[in-house]
């Protein structure tokens, strides 16, 4: 998510950035090739939970952009200290250092699993526009969504991480004057995403003629957004949101997880029989979705990539990059 929206900062011609990163195993300069000669664009290795790094990399900028987490829930599940330290503790450095620099903009990238589950839908009995339209309607027994007022019950470790994460950057704007915006999104997907997640590790594992492991019955529910509209709707809330307000990024694309890997399968022309049920994981959420209306209406963002076109492009990407998510596989076994 990072080095893209550093991609679309850049394209404007308008911003300089500077990336403060502490490359771990996820992390991987050579997503940032295309603007590594960009002498708009600086570097900074370091870690933000030292307070000297951080400060020193948010000298001379006017705003922050706040991607930096440990952000997978399997991972999180195994053991969360480093999900403590990097998301709540990570979160508060940057925010201290961003208040005595006078920083102008503070933009804190959470997540719809702040919210917990929502109630399970089939998303192939209807789109996940028309039922965002009844449920905007009140229609009863309407299909629900989260709203960036729907209390936040996060499940995981990793969620709940987020949540505090994302408590603390809004009071800092309601106690300290920080002007703080925040942003949560559906589940991304695109280039360059680390394949350790569903959808770059299927395609992998389907490439490399593995099986395709699928928790519980592949029921789960996730709404999917293409990355460069991610990117887009960071961007937005960062020039046009409004301090101490969040916006929900939603894709309106709503597909159970068997649906998702399926269409992987079917891009790749392998069989389904590869396709594999194992057991569920803990607190394993039902279903995510959100109404990205109030983006809609504040920041006039709306998603532009259906699933129906995003996931082939994924899926090309990653096979003529296989040197790329081989490299990043490499990096992951050596941790």
């Amino acid at each position: 998510m990072g080095s893209d929206f550093v991609r679309l900062a850049l394209e404007g011609g308008s911003h300089e950035v500077v990336v403060l990163d502490a490359l771990t195993y996820a992390g991987n300069l050579r997503n940032l090739q295309a603007v590594d000669s960009d002498a708009r664009f600086h570097f900074v290795h370091g870690d933000i939970c030292d307070q000297e790094v951080a400060g020193g990399a948010m000298a001379g900028c006017d705003a922050v952009v706040h991607f930096a987490a440990e952000t997978h829930v399997d991972r999180s599940i195994r053991g969360d200290r480093e999900f403590v330290r990097t998301n709540v503790e990570g979160t508060r450095v940057l925010l201290s250092a961003a208040l005595e620099a006078g920083i102008e903009r503070f933009l804190f990238v959470s997540t719809d699993e702040v919210y917990g589950q929502l109630p399970w839908r089939d998303p192939g009995t209807e789109s996940t526009p028309a039922a965002l339209a009844r449920f905007r309607a009140g229609n009863e027994d309407f299909p629900t969504f989260f709203t960036e007022e729907s209390p936040f019950r996060p499940r995981s470790p990793y969620a709940a991480t987020k949540a505090a994460a994302d408590h603390l950057a809004l009071a800092y704007h309601h106690t300290h004057g920080l002007p703080v915006v925040v942003t949560r999104a559906s589940n991304n997907y695109g280039p360059y995403q680390f394949p350790e997640k569903l959808i770059p590790l299927m395609i992998r594992q389907a490439i490399e003629g593995g099986e395709l492991p699928v928790y519980g019955d592949g029921r789960n529910v996730r709404d999917w957004l293409f990355v460069r509209d991610h990117s887009r709707g960071v961007l937005g809330a960062l020039e046009r949101g409004e301090p101490g307000e969040a916006y929900n990024l939603g894709g309106l694309s709503e597909r159970t997880n068997l649906e998702v890997v399926r269409g992987i399968v079917r891009e790749l022309g392998v069989g389904e029989g590869r396709i594999r049920f194992i057991p569920d994981r803990p607190g394993h959420d039902a279903r995510y979705a959100l109404d990205p209306g109030k983006a809609e209406r504040v920041l006039g963002w709306a998603p532009t990539t259906h699933f129906e076109e995003g996931l082939p492009a994924t899926v090309r990407w990653y096979k003529k990059n296989e040197a790329w998510w081989k490299r990043a596989g490499q990096a992951d076994a050596r941790r």
